[in-house]
């Protein structure tokens, strides 16, 4: 068994057809594919669309459905592959399309080379219909015989029509007209009749051979005028074209220097700003500047912060010194001294001596009250002597009591100094601070390429504007100097185009590919009058003609003699094809008949015995042989012996037939249709359970060979072909519409 092609059909692109549009259908596999979809999914339109591409789109006759769009040509194209499993190289492939019938197949036409329509269409393109059509053919060996020698036409056929054509070129009868012994018998007589015209007409013969021989030199001549006329036009537009092409190129390489220097320019003053801001300050983005002005707003904020809190402090301290200088202007001490002896002196006489007044007026009143008898007078001097130690236990009690209205004046004056040291040490730390602030903000500039701001945050925010115009600027060098370097770029493109048509030119004008238009006017003022002597030439030879017409056309009253050598031509020629067509149709008789003696010898045996295999493997072994009777008629034998005819078979039986005989033959003729899949439409809805699995086994058979694509709407028929693959350990593509 020959090895399976190696093309095969990898997928279906439907631009145009039917109610497919711009689909894709596939990929396939080498082997066997089953695409299953339900009734009007499109199986059938996807199956007549590879044979429309293949060999044309039917035409629209009658209500058969063409699969023609409304206001749109069908279209599409096949794409085949090199089958190469296990090699890991990316497959070779080919493809096939067709547009519209005029325009003939497009792509790799040597893919289907190897078959023609009918047989595309009797062996690989499958249906129920078509089966069921071959149980009525008598003609069935002629199509099998047809399909496996890969000819167009039956062998048998040709044969017959070769014999019936012999018959009619070796026939006596009158009526034939391409009897040879008629056409001889026919010559013989126009030849005698042209002897007795030739001796009168031997002048004009000379005449006429003289005017023969001057026609294709006049032509020749003519030709010549017409190849100078030629040049010289092509000169002329050469020379038109060179000029425009040097002025062209003359401008195209002023712009390119014009375009290098503006590029050079940009690119020196992009230098020179990306030098006047900092190499970090120029590539710095939108979002790395927000980010840096936020850093700096923050640096700002804690500026500002620190200088509120230094203000503070000052201000602070500024109070608290002028609080501390007051309290020392407004202290007095010697006033201080002389208010507290003041004090002293009304304490002391306070507690001595109005106590002693007193003590005085009540002891001698106690006692003038004791004499006397007098309780008053002892009450009265008893309450003032008692009085008047109380005066003096308070006065000398107020006499060493602490004076507070001293104590407050030195505490404030105390509390003020120590608020003045708190407000002048927090001043220095605040004041400290900021210049550490104003270190760490002049560090993150610098850092920042901002070091010319010298700590200034305002400063800096200035720069960072100068910087976004830099920028700016620079951006706009670099939208110059790309666009001068893109245009340059298309002018250098465009010079090498000029120079390589202006070398074109040259060279199809026949000139050195760097000559200038002085060559071209050269050589077209040499080619100018090298055509004024043609043109001298082509006139006397035609003066001749004319002459020589003038004398034969005096001639032409005398029509038996021309019409007679015309006669005799046409005979002779008739005779002449007649004698070639009869060569040749002995030779194909030869031919055919010898192909057909060794197709019955050789072929036919191994055909009908692949046949009976599988319809064995079909039937389950009921049916076990196919055979031809001697009429040529188709018979089967059964596992008994028992022979039947096609037309005493039922028709899942003729169908399998049939399926076996067209399988059979696929595998003997593999010399046909190489890389053409076989396309089963439905094919196997009439068989049952068991036969079903015996075709999809010859067909998993099949498609070890050849590609096999199967459409079916039922899922018992999937169902029986992954099953025949599996038991086969094949692979089976799955498609789903």
């Amino acid at each position: 068994m020959s090895e399976r092609p190696a093309v095969y059909l990898r997928t279906l692109h439907l631009e145009r057809f039917g109610r497919f549009h711009d689909t894709v259908v596939g990929p396939f596999g080498p082997a066997l594919n089953i695409v299953f979809g339900p009734n009007e999914a499109g199986k059938t339109t996807i199956a007549s669309f590879v044979g429309g591409v293949l060999f044309g789109w039917e035409e629209a006759r009658g209500n058969r459905n063409t699969y023609k769009p409304e206001g749109a040509e069908r279209a599409g194209s096949l794409l085949f592959e090199v089958a190469r499993p296990g090699t890991g190289e990316t497959p070779e492939t080919y493809t096939l399309s067709r547009q519209r019938n005029a325009d003939g197949l497009q792509g790799d036409e040597w893919l289907v080379e190897d078959i023609d329509k009918d047989t595309y269409r009797t062996m690989f393109s499958l249906n129920s219909d078509e089966l069921r059509s071959l149980r009525n053919t008598t003609d069935t060996t002629a199509k099998l015989l047809t399909a496996g020698s890969g000819t167009g036409s039956s062998p048998a056929h040709a044969l017959a029509h070769v014999n019936e054509r012999l018959a009619a070129f070796t026939s006596r009868a009158a009526s034939a007209e391409q009897s040879i012994p008629q056409l001889l018998a026919r010559r013989n007589e126009l030849r005698t009749k042209q002897q007795a015209a030739s001796d009168a007409a031997d002048a004009l013969r000379a005449q006429d051979r003289e005017l023969h021989e001057l026609e294709p030199e006049r032509a020749a001549m003519a030709q010549r005028v017409e190849e100078a006329n030629r040049v010289i036009e092509a000169l002329t537009t050469a020379k038109s074209a060179v000029a425009s092409l040097d002025a062209e190129r003359d401008k195209l390489t002023m712009d390119i220097e014009r375009l290098r220097a503006t590029a050079d320019e940009a690119a020196a003053e992009l230098s020179d700003h990306e030098r006047s801001i900092g190499r970090r300050l120029s590539r710095l983005t939108a979002s790395d500047e927000r980010a840096l002005r936020d850093r700096l707003e923050t640096l700002a904020a804690r500026q500002s912060r620190q200088a509120h809190a230094v203000e503070t402090a000052r201000s602070n301290y500024t109070s608290s010194v002028a609080v501390y200088e007051a309290l020392q202007e407004t202290a007095d001490e010697a006033a201080d001294r002389r208010r507290e002896h003041s004090k002293r002196r009304i304490q002391v006489a306070f507690c001595v001596v109005i106590p002693a007044v007193l003590f005085l007026l009540g002891v001698p009143l106690f006692i003038e009250g004791r004499d006397r008898g007098s309780l008053s007078y002892m009450a009265i001097g008893l309450l003032l002597s008692v009085f008047a130690g109380l005066m003096a236990v308070g006065g000398f009690a107020m006499l060493f009591r602490p004076d507070k209205e001293e104590g407050a004046r030195k505490a404030r004056f105390d509390d003020a100094r120590w608020v003045m040291v708190q407000d002048t040490k927090k001043l220095e730390a605040c004041e400290a601070e900021e210049e550490q602030l104003s270190a760490r903000v002049a560090q993150a500039l610098a850092e920042e390429g901002l070091a010319e701001a010298q700590g200034s945050v305002r400063q800096a925010r200035a720069i960072l504007d100068e910087a976004r115009e830099v920028r700016q600027a620079m951006a706009l060098c670099r939208q110059r100097q790309q666009a001068a370097a893109s245009r340059r770029t298309e002018a250098e493109r465009r010079l090498e185009e000029v120079v390589a048509e202006r070398r074109s030119v040259m060279e199809r004008a026949g000139l050195p590919a760097e000559g200038d238009v002085s060559l071209v006017e050269e050589e077209l003022e040499r080619r100018c009058r090298q055509r004024v002597g043609l043109i001298e030439t082509l006139e006397s030879m035609n003066q001749r003609a004319g002459e020589l017409a003038a004398v034969l056309a005096q001639a032409e009253t005398d029509r038996d003699f021309d019409c007679l050598k015309i006669e005799v031509q046409e005979v002779a020629t008739r005779l002449e094809e007649a004698r070639a067509d009869f060569a040749r149709l002995l030779l194909a008789k030869r031919m055919l008949e010898a192909a057909i003696a060794t197709w019955e010898s050789k072929r036919q045996p191994e055909v009908y015995a692949r046949a009976s295999r599988l319809l064995s493997l079909m039937t389950d072994g009921h049916w076990t042989e196919v055979s031809l009777t001697r009429e040529g008629a188709l018979q089967v034998a059964d596992a008994l012996g028992r022979i039947r005819q096609t037309v005493h078979l039922s028709l899942g039986t003729c169908q399998q037939l049939y399926l076996a005989l067209r399988i059979a033959l696929l595998e003997c003729a593999d010399n046909v249709g190489r890389s053409i899949p076989i396309l089963a439409d439905d094919i196997l809805v009439n068989f049952d359970e068991h036969r079903r699995l015996g075709a999809a086994r010859a067909l998993v058979e099949l498609a070890e060979q050849r590609q096999v694509i199967v459409f079916t709407c039922h899922e018992d028929t999937a169902r029986a072909l992954k099953r025949a693959a599996k038991q086969a350990s094949r692979a089976a593509t799955i498609i789903n519409l």
